[in-house]
């Protein structure tokens, strides 16, 4: 399983491009919002530091050619390239979008998932990558993992070239189900990030190896 930063908090990216293998960032409304800054000021600090890794961006127009041309005007004003994905809802004007940005050539994220057949439809309707929420599914006594996991099944029993991109974290717990579930990606806060590669016994092992190798390293490097 692959990791992406849910946040489009620059000096959260900045730490974490320092040391944690990350394949990409993705946001939406709400992350922006977070962000305090318009999209003219955050998508071109994203993509300086994204690089050619993966920037998922989310559309905020509602009608199906509307979410076209603004996916258009984002990949020709900040040229763009295969590191682009256009995050489209799975609603009824979203499924035509995304047909339409496929045979323009832009890369699709199908988002703001909760069921299987949603995200078999996305598939179906060409897109890259299907995004469903698991801490939203829990939220509403639902099972996220399973949903997961049966998305997987799903696309795996029917040979799609489509991959999953589970969101919606608020445990280190949920992450690890759902990579056992065989979710191709996640992506994850700042926060659960940072918990994930962390444990206080990591830590203490670090400082018992310091002390036992006090006067007993001693070779210059």
């Amino acid at each position: 399983m692959i990791y992406l930063a849910d946040t489009a908090n620059i000096e959260e990216l900045k730490t974490l491009l320092n040391y944690f293998p990350l394949e990409g960032v993705t946001t939406n409304p709400t992350i922006i919002a977070q962000a305090g800054k318009p999209m003219s000021v955050i998508l071109p600090e994203l993509i300086e530091l994204v690089g050619d890794k993966m920037l998922h961006v989310q559309m905020i127009s509602n009608k199906a050619e509307d979410m076209v041309r603004e996916a258009k005007a984002y990949k020709t004003k900040f040229s763009l390239g295969d590191n682009y994905y256009a995050k489209i809802p799975v609603t009824e004007e979203g499924y035509k979008a995304m047909s339409l940005l496929k045979d323009i050539g832009i890369k699709v994220t199908a988002t703001a998932i909760f069921t299987q057949q949603q995200a078999l439809v996305a598939a179906r309707a060409g897109a890259d990558w299907v995004a469903p929420y698991v801490n939203r599914l829990d939220n509403i006594s639902s099972h996220g993992i399973e949903v997961v996991g049966n998305i997987v099944e799903n696309i795996e029993r029917y040979g799609l070239k489509t991959g999953v991109l589970a969101a919606s974290f608020k445990t280190v717990d949920q992450v690890h189900r759902v990579s056992m579930m065989g979710s191709q990606a996640a992506t994850i806060s700042f926060e659960i990030l940072e918990r994930l590669r962390s444990h206080p016994m990591t830590d203490m092992s670090v400082e018992w190896f310091e002390k036992d190798a006090e006067g007993l390293y001693d070779i210059e490097f």
